[in-house]
């Protein structure tokens, strides 16, 4: 159990590192560069993930509340509620990216081609829906989430340490379970469909090229590189989504939380987020070009 936690600690300070890199890197491009369209939303993921970790991660909200000496009860509301609100808008906005970058590869004679002008002006709107409804549906934690008081009559379900869910009426447990497995489905549906859509353009790009170019001489355009990142951060987070999903859902309907079944949770919990930044590092060419220049001006001024 101690060497998992040191695997769980190591998880948590990549990812936070990696994805305020990333942060940092957005921000200096809406500065003084002219950003891509799915700069805007790749940001605000990196944004939610960063908070993940640093709420969730036992790595700065813990300590916070510690030094302001604030009651063990208040901390585990607030903790829960940060945790479940950056789960949804994570595959809210996961979901946006994949159609955001569906709608921009595809062909003018296509009709997602008629929703390419669209895209800019309405996002501001979308994202306004989709933290209005991920603020609001994770409210039911203030009223379920205490901290720990280790009375057994209360029938209250230890998930952490010092924190604890406490039981709800049945119907109100599963009119939850039913909206969360509702909205989970229709966005890991929309997603799956915009990755097989995406799939097939890239196919017949492939095919075109094949008769105008040998495959050796092959290049794969700044498109094609960032549509192959998301397919795979795609399919990555629809296998931890609901793993994930699986685990909380059976425990809450078992009544029963095992602390091994936690720290497996966090591990799958945080995987996405962890490997999200490495992969948008590793497929942007602005930021390896970025580095790339760093590290030669370093060598210089070295020499």
């Amino acid at each position: 159990m101690f060497a998992f936690k040191n695997v769980l600690y190591f998880q948590a300070g990549l990812g936070a590192l990696a994805n305020m890199f990333l942060l940092c890197f957005y921000i200096f491009i809406f500065i003084g560069h002219r950003p891509k369209p799915t700069d805007l939303i790749s940001c605000q993921l990196t944004f939610i993930h960063m908070m993940m970790f640093l709420t969730g991660g036992d790595l700065l909200l813990t300590d916070i509340f510690a030094t302001l000496s604030i009651e063990n009860d208040v901390k585990c509301k607030a903790t829960f509620y940060i945790s479940r609100v950056t789960r949804g808008l994570s595959i809210c906005t996961t979901c946006l990216l994949s159609v955001f970058q569906a709608v921009t590869i595809s062909p003018n004679t296509s009709m997602l081609a008629n929703f390419k002008p669209k895209l800019k002006k309405y996002m501001t709107y979308v994202f306004l829906c989709i933290w209005s409804f991920n603020l609001s549906y994770s409210s039911n934690r203030f009223f379920y989430v205490h901290g720990f008081t280790n009375v057994s009559e209360t029938n209250q379900m230890q998930v952490t340490e010092s924190c604890s869910l406490f039981p709800m009426n049945y119907i109100i447990r599963g009119l939850m379970l039913t909206v969360s497995i509702c909205r989970d489905v229709f966005l890991v549906g929309i997603m799956m469909t915009t990755s097989t859509y995406m799939v097939i353009i890239l196919c017949r790009h492939q095919r075109q090229c094949k008769h105008l170019h040998s495959i050796s001489h092959l290049r794969a355009s700044p498109e094609k590189r960032a549509t192959q990142a998301i397919l795979l951060l795609v399919i990555f987070f629809v296998v931890m989504y609901w793993v994930d999903f699986i685990i909380s859902s059976t425990s809450v309907l078992l009544w029963m939380y095992d602390p091994i079944i936690l720290q497996v949770q966090k591990f799958v919990m945080y995987a996405f987020p962890t490997i999200t930044p490495l992969v948008q590092i590793s497929s942007d060419n602005r930021i390896i070009i970025m580095l790339k220049n760093m590290h030669s001006k370093h060598h210089q001024s070295f020499f």
